[in-house]
């Protein structure tokens, strides 16, 4: 109630009120079909390398850092991007980045030589660093009760974008090459483009600003399109519930509470503040315990996640030293797509495991397991093992990694309020990407390396 009694409710207050509907499955399709878009522009890591290492007869290292450079631009993006969102809006910072995706990632195809596609690849990871701002835009959308729902369906486009890559890449590779793989690849972000107009900016993030009236058209438009009905009363911000001096959930609230999270519960901030004072934020003594766990928490996730993608493809190689000679000899055409595309399939049971555990055990709890469960799996291939084992166990690990990173998703934009959120999860992000730039460095010492003197003219050694 306000001080003259008239009945006051919050952006929160609205999407609860109104329910979860038709316009929260148009903002799932336009938030799903970037998680689509990231996907596959990471799987596609797995199969370009060895085509141009083969093409252009590139060393082992320069093979790995066709991979890493994107993570070089992640970790940028991821933070830059994150910023912009908190500043500007969350429209505009995955504006800005589907642009730089859809445009690097078709001029990648263009690439003459390996300095442009490297050049190329690091402007994508640059663009695709901005994945984490449309997470934290769909899940401002969704009432309270079912974001832990419906962040494991939302995970789903991602699992959906690597198999639909697999499948893609067994098709058009051996057909037509791996540039017309990019070109097919940097459609989805370009769909972004197209249906840009139509997307929303996000009513928290409105009345954060103080932009209450747009705010208020937004949530009509909600309620209009969900055929429901805003509560009664008058839409207010944070700010004038704070001089109320009412303890009530607003715009700026955590969207897990601090009794599940496990930590106090932030000062909120000035929505103006610079990047610099919104990382200084995140190492605030309320909130610096959880930024540091949850960068640790990513940094293991996406090493070990996409660790798991290149040994897929390495394992599955006919061109690696692991395999005894006789099974080189029959193998010998390069990267099984086949047995890519079943352990990709992995990614399947591993959502709908986390969805059955997220909210039954706890996120943190979830995790653990996953990761514990993920390295047993992992075990028995440091030694060689038949191809049907390696399969197996690489499907096992996949579905493992697949459900942490699932809840690690789930858990990030929960703990910080709402004028911190892209940065904290875009800077999180960002020590994630640092684990997959890491990851193809450590693989080309630890890894199986290329069959010496074949006789294709690929120049391998």
């Amino acid at each position: 109630m306000g001080e003259d009694g008239t009945p006051t409710f919050t952006v929160d207050d609205a999407l609860l009120y109104m329910g979860f509907g038709k316009f929260q499955i148009l903002v799932l399709a336009y938030a799903g079909m970037g998680w689509i878009s990231e996907a596959m522009e990471m799987m596609l890591l797995s199969f370009i390398g060895p085509a141009v290492q083969a093409l252009w007869g590139l060393t082992s290292h320069q093979e790995s850092l066709i991979t890493s450079v994107v993570f070089v631009g992640m970790l940028v993006g991821a933070y830059s991007w994150g910023v912009v969102s908190d500043k500007y809006g969350r429209r505009k910072g995955f504006l800005i980045t589907a642009v730089v995706t859809s445009g690097a990632g078709f001029l990648s195809a263009l690439s003459p030589n390996y300095i442009s596609l490297i050049v190329f690849r690091c402007l994508v990871g640059l663009g695709l660093g901005g994945g984490p701002v449309l997470c934290s835009w769909f899940l401002e959308f969704i009432p309270a009760p079912n974001r832990g729902t419906w962040m494991v369906v939302f995970q789903a486009f991602w699992t959906f974008g690597t198999i639909f890559e697999a499948s893609l890449a067994w098709f058009v590779m051996p057909r037509f090459g791996w540039r017309w793989l990019l070109v097919l690849s940097a459609i989805p972000s370009s769909v972004l483009l197209l249906f840009y107009v139509f997307a929303p900016e996000s009513p928290r993030y409105l009345c954060l600003e103080g932009r209450k009236e747009e705010a208020l058209v937004v949530l009509e438009k909600i309620a209009r399109i969900n055929g429901a009905k805003l509560p009664s009363g008058v839409l207010v911000s944070e700010n004038e519930i704070e001089l109320a001096g009412k303890n009530v959930p607003t715009e700026d609230t955590q969207l897990l509470p601090p009794e599940d999270n496990g930590y106090e519960t932030p000062m909120q901030m000035n929505p103006k503040a610079g990047g610099i004072s919104s990382l200084l934020h995140l190492l605030s003594p309320e909130l610096v315990r959880s930024t540091i766990l949850l960068w640790i928490v990513f940094f293991g996730n996406a090493f070990s996640y996409y660790g798991l993608v290149l040994l897929t493809t390495e394992l599955h190689n006919g061109r690696n030293t692991c395999h005894p000679e006789a099974l080189r000899s029959k193998n010998h055409d390069g990267v099984s797509y086949k047995d890519v595309f079943i352990t990709t399939f992995a990614e399947f049971p591993g959502l709908l495991i986390s969805a059955y555990s997220v909210d039954r055990y706890g996120r943190k709890l979830s995790m653990a397991v996953m990761f514990f469960l993920c390295c047993l799996f992992l075990l028995p291939l440091v030694v060689h093992q038949p191809q049907r084992l390696t399969t197996g166990l690489l499907f096992g690990a996949r579905i493992c990694i697949t459900a942490s990173f699932t809840v690690m998703y789930i858990y990030a934009p929960e703990i910080y309020p709402t004028s911190v959120r892209s940065t904290g999860v875009g800077t999180a992000s960002s020590m994630g990407r640092i684990g997959g730039m890491v990851c193809p460095l450590v693989a080309v010492g630890g890894m199986c390396t290329s069959v010496p003197g074949r006789d294709d003219g690929s120049g391998l050694e």
